[in-house]
């Protein structure tokens, strides 16, 4: 793992000789790259008679398909483009395809983006590199410090033997017959052991350079590879960074309303008291006496100057109240109207009609709701039914 610094170079932060990118730990924070080996793809350089540039993609996927290269269409994006050069109406172009990560071979934080180890190394003009990678040499051919070809062998041995030398000719006779002629000028193996093994010698007119490998540079142009699980994840860090910001939305919208609802009973109350003060200063506490027993004096006349008070009116809405097909069948034993309370007593053949007069004395339209009824249920006698319903004003 390397991480970047203020000045824009990285820096070696920790390395590990785990395969598997999800038991990787102290992952920094941040935008994170992932490079992927040079096994986890395939390098399909070619020759494309167009330099159109929007022709790339599609001319890439015909030589992969060509070649019998095929990728899982519904794991993400596993196909990019690189261009090598270009010269006239032509170019050389390298065709990346991605091996669908399997278990375990994604690090446990999604990365930001994706690109391949072998197009993060600097390198010079036209150039072999060789380095081990997971126990086993790799190699690269670079054009113009582009990369060309990559390609991971099976030799396990300390140093380059020649067995990698062996895989590096025939891949370099193989681009000659596609027209990709590479003629290296360096060689560079990169090694802490410094030995260049079977290469020192192998290949003709380059020269040879053994160190360690060097801190990887961002690759330019950046790759568009992003595997199919890690978009899942970014998109799903998407929908909850989105619903995240609903909610807030949400909140403060509720915020607001409450703090113009608060404002409103803040200048309701404000109001209210300017109002008690005007009232403070036309009314002193003599008039204000001589108002209250005015008002008293007014609420005693109420049993006469209010015509919903009077026992008689209040007589008529309880016999309205008797169901008209009752007449003669419900009788009063008694009728008493007081200023607060109303009892009424008495017995009928049938039950319906106390039913009916016990549901009508409730009803809005008799006028008699501003009195609170105890109607209890009517009692058999030997001659029909008897009930006692007693009521009393609301306050």
């Amino acid at each position: 793992m390397w991480k970047q610094g203020t000045d824009g170079v990285y820096t070696r932060q920790s390395e590990s000789e785990t395969p598997r990118a999800a038991d990787l730990t102290g992952i920094p924070a941040g935008h994170v790259t992932m490079l992927f080996p040079v096994r986890g793809w395939y390098a399909l350089p070619f020759r494309a008679a167009s330099a159109d540039e929007s022709l790339y993609a599609d001319l890439s996927a015909m030589h992969a398909e060509r070649l019998g290269v095929r990728w899982d269409p519904m794991g993400g994006q596993l196909m990019d483009t690189f261009l090598v050069n270009s010269e006239g109406e032509a170019a050389t172009l390298l065709a990346v395809v991605l091996k669908a990560p399997g278990e375990g071979e994604l690090p446990p934080r999604s990365p930001k983006e994706f690109d391949l180890s072998a197009r993060a190394f600097p390198v010079e003009g036209d150039a072999i590199a060789a380095w081990m990678e997971f126990g086993r040499w790799v190699f690269a051919f670079y054009k113009q410090g582009r990369l060309l070809y990559a390609q991971a062998t099976s030799s396990e041995s300390p140093d380059p033997d020649a067995g990698v030398l062996r895989e590096i000719k025939l891949a370099t006779s193989q681009l000659a017959i596609q027209g990709l002629t590479l003629r290296p000028q360096t060689v560079y193996v990169w090694s802490e052991r410094s030995n260049a093994g079977s290469l020192a010698a192998g290949i003709a007119g380059a020269a040879v350079r053994t160190s360690a490998r060097p801190d990887p540079k961002l690759p330019q142009p950046h790759s568009k590879l992003l595997p199919a699980d890690v978009r899942a994840a970014r998109k799903a860090a998407m929908a909850k960074q989105q619903q995240t910001l609903a909610i807030a939305a949400g909140v403060l919208v509720y915020l607001g309303i409450i703090g113009w609802l608060g404002y409103g009973l803040y200048q309701t109350k404000q109001k209210a008291l300017a109002t008690q003060k005007s009232a403070d200063k036309i009314f002193s506490k003599a008039k204000r006496t001589e108002f209250e027993l005015y008002r008293n004096s007014w609420n005693e006349l109420d049993l006469v100057v209010n015509k919903s008070r009077w026992p008689v009116e209040l007589m008529n809405r309880v016999v309205k109240a008797i169901p008209q097909t009752a007449n003669g069948k419900l009788h009063f034993k008694k009728a008493e109207v007081t200023e607060t309370d109303i009892n009424l007593s008495g017995d009928a053949a049938e039950l319906a009609p106390i039913n009916g007069l016990n549901y009508n004395l409730k009803q809005p339209g008799y006028l008699l709701s501003d009195y609170t009824w105890s109607t209890p249920e009517a009692a058999p006698g030997q001659t029909g039914f008897s009930f006692n319903y007693t009521s009393t004003l609301k306050k």
